[in-house]
C-alpha cells in the first residue's frame, strides 16, 4: 500500500498530513520552513523534527512514502524550492512535487476544478482556476505593494490609523493597546520602532481585541480589510469572465463560480470574514461562498495521490 504526505509550508507555520490511499495516518504542526521567512537552521531543524515526529506518531518509515506534494508561496524562487527539495530528497523515499500555496488551497476545495480561493494570514491573494484551468490572480505581491486584508496589512493600518486619530483628536484606545503589546514606552519609541519594519502581523489579535471592546479605529480597520479581499476577488472575478469570453463552450453566459476561503485572518476574525461576505454579496446577490475555511493541506494530499496511479482510486 503505498503512502502519501502532503505539506502546506505557511509564512509562520508548516502543516504535515501523511496518508494511505483512504486515510489519514497524523499529522504534525510545526514552524515556518521558507528560507526567506526563516533562517536556514531554524528552517531545516523544523522540516526535519516535524518529519521525525510524523514518523514517531505514525509508526511508519519516511521512505516508505511513495509521493511528496508541498505547497507554498515563493515556489519559482530557488532559495525557496531548492532548499525544501535538498531537505525532503535527504530523508524521504518517492517523488516530490513543489506547488502553489494557491493551487492546494484550490484543489482542496474543488479537485482540480472551477472555483476562486480567498487567503489571507500572514500574506493575502486571491486566485481563481477556470473550468479548462486558466488561471486568475490579484494582490499577493507583497507586504509592501499589496497583501490587503493580510494579518500583516492589519497591523500597518491600525498603527496608521491610531496616529490618525491622534492628529484629529479622535478617542481610541488602540494607540496605547499597540504600544504595550510592543512594550513600547513613547510615541516617540513607536514613531522609530514602526518605521524598522517590525513584524505588524503580530499586532492582529490587538487590533481585534481593540474591535471586540468597540474602538472605532480597530473597527474600521478590520471592515476595510474584509473590503479589500472582496475587491481583489471582485478583479479575479471580472478576469475569469474574460478567459470564459476566450474560450467559448456550450453553456450561455457567465456563471459565478463558488467562493471558498482559507488562512488565519479569514479563519479566525469574524469581523473581517463577515465584511468581505457582505462587499461581495453587494456586487453579486447570487453569489455562492462556502461557510468554512478550507484546509490546504488536503489539497495537497489530492495531488500527492494522483502521483501515483492506482487501480483503486
Amino acid at each position: 500500500m503505498p503512502y502519501f504526505l502532503a505539506i502546506d509550508a505557511g509564512g509562520t507555520k508548516t502543516q504535515l498530513l501523511l496518508a494511505d490511499e483512504q486515510r489519514e495516518l497524523a499529522r504534525i504542526l510545526t514552524g515556518s520552513i521558507k528560507r526567506m521567512r526563516v533562517g536556514e537552521d531554524e528552517a531545516r531543524r523544523n522540516l526535519t523534527e516535524a518529519l521525525k515526529a510524523l514518523s514517531r506518531e505514525s509508526g511508519l518509515g519516511l521512505q516508505s512514502i511513495a509521493a511528496t506534494c508541498v505547497g507554498t508561496s515563493g515556489v519559482s524562487v530557488p532559495l525557496v524550492a531548492d532548499f525544501i527539495r535538498q531537505v525532503l530528497a535527504e530523508q524521504l523515499g518517492g517523488e516530490v512535487q513543489l506547488c502553489g500555496d494557491e493551487e492546494i488551497a484550490l484543489d482542496a476545495a474543488f479537485h482540480g476544478g472551477r472555483g476562486v480561493v480567498v487567503i489571507a494570514g500572514t500574506g493575502s491573494h486571491v486566485v481563481g482556476r477556470t473550468a479548462n484551468g486558466r488561471m486568475a490572480r490579484a494582490g499577493g505581491r507583497g507586504p509592501a505593494i499589496s497583501d490587503e486584508g493580510s494579518g500583516y496589512w492589519i497591523g500597518q493600518q491600525a498603527v496608521r490609523g491610531a496616529f490618525h486619530a491622534i492628529d484629529a483628536r479622535t478617542p481610541t484606545a488602540l494607540m496605547e493597546n499597540i504600544q504595550r503589546h510592543w512594550q513600547l514606552g513613547s510615541l516617540d519609541d513607536l514613531v522609530a520602532y514602526a518605521n524598522a519594519a517590525p513584524d505588524f502581523a503580530s499586532l492582529t489579535p490587538v487590533v481585534v481585541a481593540s474591535a471586540e471592546a468597540g474602538d472605532p479605529v480597530a473597527l474600521e480597520v478590520l471592515r476595510r480589510g474584509g473590503e479589500e479581499l472582496a475587491l481583489l476577488c471582485l478583479h479575479v472575478l471580472k478576469h475569469m469572465r474574460e478567459l470564459d469570453a476566450e474560450q467559448p463552450h456550450e453553456s450561455t453566459g457567465f456563471v459565478l463560480p463558488e467562493i471558498c476561503f482559507t488562512g488565519s485572518v479569514l479563519h479566525q476574525v469574524t469581523l473581517v470574514r463577515k465584511s468581505m461576505f457582505e462587499s461581495l454579496v453587494r456586487a453579486h446577490a447570487g453569489i455562492a461562498i462556502r461557510p468554512t475555511a478550507i484546509d490546504p493541506v488536503v489539497g495537497a494530499l489530492w495531488r500527492a495521490r494522483k502521483m501515483v496511479a492506482s487501480p483503486t482510486r
